[in-house]
């Protein structure tokens, strides 16, 4: 004789209870993410520092027997946009001239706090080297160059100040006639950025200037970042 089965009970009310909060408090988790999400992507969201070179100037400047010599001078304001402090690693300063290195400075590794800019003054004698025969037209020309502050975005020569721009004739297109030579100057700085004091982003900065110079006298007729 087969037995009865048992009478169907409903779910208790307790289980219906324990459910809707498991979905309640699922809800406030994604609401939570969601929220962390925005604040992270528009707030501390991680940004490259940026470098700004504010002059470029030549203490010292010679030359004999189509050889050069000086002493570089670079200005730069190192800022940092980021909502936490950007530690950078050793870094360094190039000089180029017609693509080989003339000139390298070290920068030690430093530390430069939340929505801080921090000034940086590079002075570094660079190594005798040739320059190019003006006849030849390599890596010196003759162009007409306005005497800083005589002309149209001209203003800063050997003083410091924020940097003329190259213009439309030659390379600057001003009046001032004689031999110039082109070196490049290179910073580049990484590191890294703690959000939140959890979450670490790499990040780096650099910066390239073009900047022509008087051979005559060692001038700095204006610098092109």
């Amino acid at each position: 004789m087969a037995k009865p089965h048992p009478p169907h009970r409903p779910p208790s009310r307790h289980g219906r209870t324990n459910l809707a909060s498991c979905i309640v408090a699922l809800i406030f988790l994604i609401f939570v993410v969601i929220v962390v999400l925005i604040v992270y992507f528009t707030v501390f969201k991680p940004k490259d520092p940026k470098i700004a070179v504010n002059a470029v100037q030549l203490p010292s400047f010679s030359v004999s027997n189509g050889t050069v010599n000086f002493t570089f001078s670079q200005y730069v304001a190192v800022r940092n946009p980021n909502r936490a402090s950007f530690t950078h690693y050793d870094s360094s300063l190039q000089l180029l001239y017609s693509g080989s290195q003339v000139g390298f400075m070290f920068i030690p590794a430093g530390k430069i706090d939340a929505g801080r800019t921090q000034y940086m003054a590079a002075t570094f004698a660079v190594q005798s080297f040739p320059i190019s025969d003006p006849a030849t037209g390599r890596g010196i020309g003759v162009g007409m160059v306005s005497e800083p502050g005589s002309g149209p975005g001209m203003g800063m020569g050997m003083g410091m100040g924020i940097g003329p721009q190259f213009g439309g004739g030659g390379l600057f297109g001003g009046y001032r006639a004689g031999p110039t030579m082109e070196i490049e100057s290179k910073i580049e700085m990484a590191g890294r950025v703690r959000v939140l004091h959890f979450f670490t982003h790499h990040v780096e900065a650099r910066a390239g200037c073009r900047v022509s110079i008087a051979v005559s006298d060692g001038t700095v007729l204006g610098f092109q970042c």
